[in-house]
């Protein structure tokens, strides 16, 4: 088998919940480098058109949906909107809300809206879009997860149980619909030099190279386009016999 119809994308379709900036916009170009045509998301309007400008620039197709994920069947009716376009065969579910604090110090608010974004909406995507790729005989799902799923930090107590939960749930689907050819998948990157991040690295310098010195085996944070590979593996045919699992890019850890 050549390596293109191993991770070639031509003639599929992909949609990048955050594809706006960092790790989803990295993703979102890789995919459509690849070959897939890409339907980015954000919460805002035109909120990815810069993206949309670097995919069409470099030859490749892409379209804008704008949806707020904390509201109620919000993912369904993303769902079928992408649908609209075209019949997805990829899901990259890259969009998800992290707010620090304790146990001690979590607001129920911000409990309730980690949990709709990170948890809800995915379970109101799953619900839509699986039976439509297990009807078609092919689907791909990768959920974005963290480090955090399987080694938590009481500082985002609420975020890594959210993003435990999700990774089960892709277990338990990825079960279901392994004899559909549907297959789901998790990536689970470490700390990434993203605009989350920007706040922390700029205000100070000098306590961010130190933290980053003694994370990971590698001694630094990942960089968004280092998670492009693993997700064109999880979104291909590469991946024929892998699902339900997990592929930690943590830089040692």
């Amino acid at each position: 088998m050549t390596l293109e119809k191993l991770f070639g994308l031509k003639g599929r379709t992909a949609l990048v919940t955050g594809s706006s900036r960092g790790i989803g916009a990295a993703i979102a170009e890789g995919l459509a480098a690849a070959g897939a045509e890409v339907i980015l998301h954000s919460t805002a309007d035109a909120g990815t058109t810069a993206v949309r400008t670097r995919i069409e620039a470099a030859g490749g197709i892409a379209h804008e949906l704008a949806c707020d994920l904390s509201t109620p069947e919000a993912g369904r009716k993303l769902i079928e909107q992408a649908e609209a376009h075209a019949p997805l065969d990829i899901l990259v579910i890259n969009a998800s809300a992290q707010i620090n604090a304790t146990l001690a110090d979590l607001r129920a608010r911000d409990l309730s809206f980690q949990l709709a974004v990170n948890l809800g909406s995915t379970v109101d995507m799953l619900q839509t879009v699986l039976p439509l790729m297990a009807a078609r005989g092919w689907g791909r799902v990768v959920s974005i997860g963290s480090v955090n799923q399987l080694r938590p930090k009481s500082v985002v107590t609420a975020y890594a149980a959210t993003k435990a939960a999700q990774h089960n749930l892709i277990q338990s689907q990825a079960r279901d619909y392994a004899n559909k050819n549907v297959l789901l998948n998790t990536l689970a990157p470490g700390l990434i030099d993203t605009d989350r991040n920007a706040h922390r690295r700029d205000s100070d310098p000098d306590g961010w190279a130190l933290y980053t010195q003694n994370l990971n085996w590698m001694g630094r944070a990942g960089l968004p386009e280092e998670m492009v590979g693993a997700a064109i593996l999880l979104s291909s045919e590469a991946c024929s016999f892998m699902t339900g699992e997990s592929i930690f890019m943590t830089g040692g850890y």
